[in-house]
C-alpha cells in the first residue's frame, strides 16, 4: 500500500511539474471537480510547448503511459498537429538502458557469454521503446540479426499502474450512470493483462512465427524469422531485415513508392488477419511498420513487435463480417437486427427505433464526399449511439476497433484520397462467398465430425431421459399422441443414425456424408411419425 500511494504521490508530481492540468476542460467539470484541480494542481507558465511537456510526462510516468501516448499518436484527426509530432517520439525514441545491463539479460537468460553467442554484437542500441530495446548483432553462422532485450524491473511499475486504473475503473463503474455498460473493470483487466503479456518474449516470438506462417510467400506483409535457439521470456532473437520507416513520407516519396496502393494494400492486410486468420497484429503505430520498397509500384509491409495479437470468436467474427456488409449497404435494419441477435443490445430494444437511431447517424456521413469519409469514427459513432440503448462494452472488440482506428488513420496520413469503403467492401463480400460455399461448409462440418460422435452419447442420453420424463405417448383425456412425445421420441435414434452416417460419409466424401446423413434422419424419422 506505501508502494501504490508513492506511486500516486509520483504522478501528481509529475502532472504538476509539466503542467498537465491545462490538457483538462474544466468548463464542463463539476463545481468540486474544479476546485479539487485547483487545490491539488498548480496552473503556473511553462517556457516549453504544451506537447513537449506531455511527451516528457509520459516518458517520465514509464511503459504504460508511454503505451498511452503511442496510441495517441496514430490519431492525427483527433489531436492537434503539434500534439501528434511530439508523441510520435515515443514510438521508438524512448530513452535507453544501460548496455550493461543489457549484456547481463542477455548472458543470464541464454547461459553463455556474448563472445560466445555472437561473432558480432553492438552496445548502442538500435531502438528503443517502452517495454524493451534492441541491438544489432552477427550470428556465428553469420546472419545479421536483431537482439530484443526486456527493461529492468519494469513489471512492478506496470502492476503498480493498472493497479490504480483498476482502482478508478472500479469506482467509475459504481458512480457513472453508464458503469454497468461501461464494463471499465473488465477493460482495464484486458489492458492489464495484454500489457503484461508484452513483457514475455518468447510469447511474442511465438506470435511473430504464427503471423509469418499466416502470410508465408505473401508479397504484402513479411515478418522477420525467429531464431529460436537465441530465444528466451526476457531475449528475443530475429532476422534483421531493412525497410523505410512508414511514416518516413519524404523517403518514401524518393523512392518512388505508389501510396494508393500502399494504403490499401494495409487495408486488405488488416481484413485478412482478422476474417481469414482471426490473428492480427493489434500494435499497429508507425514505429512497428516498415515498408519494403523493393518494389516501388507494388510495396510491402514489415511487421514488427509482434506481443500484441487480438482475436474473435466465430460468433463475433461472423456478426462483425455482417455488420460492416450491412453498414456498407446501407441496410440498418439488418444492422440493427444483427445487434439483437448477437446480443450487443438486449433483445427487449425496440428494433425500429434502434434503427431509426442508426439511420440518424450514418446518413449524413455517406452524404460527406470519400475523402471526409471515417469509417473507424463511424463505428465510434455506431457503438456510441448503441450505448443509448444500453449496450455493454465488448471487451472482446476493443482491440479490433483500436486497430482499425489506426489502420485508417496510418493509411489516411499515407493516402489522404484513401476510399477504404470501396476497399473493404469487395474484401468483405468475397469473404463472405468463400466462407459459407458448399465446399467450405462441408470442410468445416467435417472437421466438427469428430467432437459431434464423442459427445453422441451424452446428447442422446439426455434426449432420452427428456423423453422418459415426458407425459405418456398418449393423451389419458383424448385418446390423441403426446405432441412433444410424438415429435422427440422418433428423432433419438434419427438423430444418432444420422450423426455416424454423417461422419463415416464426410471422411470418404463430403457431399455423400451430408446426402447419406439426410436420408437417414428422414427416413428413421418418417417410419417413427
Amino acid at each position: 500500500m506505501k508502494q501504490a500511494m508513492s506511486r500516486l504521490f509520483h504522478i501528481r508530481r509529475i502532472a504538476n511539474k509539466y503542467g498537465l492540468v491545462e490538457f483538462i476542460p474544466r468548463n464542463n467539470l463539476p463545481l468540486i471537480a474544479r476546485m479539487a484541480l485547483s487545490v491539488g494542481f498548480s496552473s503556473k507558465s511553462h517556457e516549453t510547448s504544451r506537447a513537449q511537456r506531455l511527451r516528457l510526462a509520459f516518458e517520465s510516468l514509464g511503459p504504460v503511459f508511454i503505451k498511452f501516448g503511442q496510441a495517441l499518436s496514430t490519431r492525427r484527426d483527433l489531436l492537434p498537429q503539434d500534439v501528434a509530432d511530439e508523441l510520435a517520439k515515443l514510438q521508438d525514441q524512448v530513452p535507453p538502458f544501460d548496455t550493461l545491463i543489457a549484456r547481463r539479460t542477455i548472458e543470464k537468460s541464454l547461459g553463455q557469454s556474448i563472445d560466445e553467442l555472437f561473432d558480432e554484437f553492438e552496445d548502442r542500441p538500435l531502438a528503443s521503446a517502452s517495454v524493451a530495446q534492441v541491438h544489432r548483432a552477427k550470428l556465428k553462422s553469420g546472419e545479421a540479426v536483431v537482439v530484443k532485450v526486456i527493461r529492468p524491473d519494469i513489471r512492478p511499475q506496470i502492476e503498480q499502474d493498472t493497479a490504480w486504473m483498476a482502482f478508478i475503473a472500479r469506482w467509475l463503474v459504481r458512480l457513472h450512470p453508464q458503469g454497468h455498460r461501461l464494463k471499465a473493470d473488465e477493460v482495464v483487466a484486458d489492458y492489464r493483462q495484454t500489457v503484461l503479456d508484452e513483457l514475455d518474449l518468447a510469447r511474442e516470438a511465438a506470435n511473430a512465427s504464427q503471423l509469418r506462417r499466416n502470410f508465408e510467400n505473401s508479397d504484402q506483409l513479411y515478418v522477420p524469422k525467429v531464431y529460436w535457439e537465441f530465444t528466451r521470456s526476457q531475449v528475443y532473437t530475429m532476422e534483421e531485415v531493412s525497410g523505410t520507416p512508414v511514416n518516413d513520407r519524404a523517403k518514401l516519396e524518393a523512392q518512388g513508392v505508389n501510396f494508393q496502393c500502399l494504403a490499401e494494400r494495409g487495408v486488405e492486410i488488416f481484413f485478412t488477419q482478422v476474417l481469414r486468420d482471426s490473428f492480427f497484429h493489434a500494435d499497429m503505430h508507425p514505429g512497428n511498420i516498415f515498408v519494403d520498397t523493393s518494389n516501388p509500384d507494388k510495396p510491402g509491409y514489415i511487421a514488427l513487435d509482434c506481443a500484441i495479437i487480438g482475436s474473435l470468436s466465430d460468433d463475433d467474427l461472423y456478426y462483425l463480417a455482417r455488420n460492416l456488409l450491412s453498414i456498407f449497404q446501407r441496410d440498418y435494419r439488418r444492422v440493427a437486427q444483427l445487434h439483437l441477435e448477437c446480443g450487443w443490445v438486449p433483445r427487449t430494444t425496440n428494433a425500429i427505433e434502434f434503427e431509426n437511431a442508426i439511420r440518424t447517424v450514418c446518413e449524413p456521413v455517406f452524404d460527406k464526399p470519400i475523402a471526409e469519409l471515417s469509417f473507424g469514427q463511424l463505428l465510434l459513432n455506431l457503438f456510441q449511439t448503441a450505448s443509448r440503448f444500453d449496450m455493454p462494452i465488448q471487451p472482446s472488440l476493443v482491440l479490433l476497433q483500436k486497430t482499425l482506428l489506426n489502420i485508417e488513420g496510418l493509411g489516411r496520413e499515407l493516402y489522404p484520397q484513401l476510399n477504404l469503403w470501396d476497399t473493404a467492401q469487395p474484401f468483405l463480400e468475397r469473404w463472405m462467398r468463400e466462407r459459407y460455399s458448399l465446399p467450405n461448409t462441408l470442410k468445416r462440418m467435417q472437421a466438427e465430425a469428430p467432437t459431434i460422435l464423442e459427445n453422441l452419447p451424452r446428447i442422446s442420453a439426455n434426449l432420452v431421459e427428456r423423453a422418459r420424463i415426458m407425459p405418456a405417448d398418449m393423451n389419458e383425456s383424448t385418446g390423441a399422441p403426446a405432441t412433444k412425445n410424438r415429435l422427440i421420441r422418433p428423432l433419438i435414434p434419427a438423430f444418432g443414425i444420422g450423426a455416424t452416417a454423417m461422419y463415416i460419409g464426410l471422411n470418404y466424401s463430403p457431399v455423400a456424408g451430408v446426402v447419406v446423413a439426410t436420408l437417414f434422419v428422414f427416413i428413421t424419422a418418417s417410419k417413427r411419425f
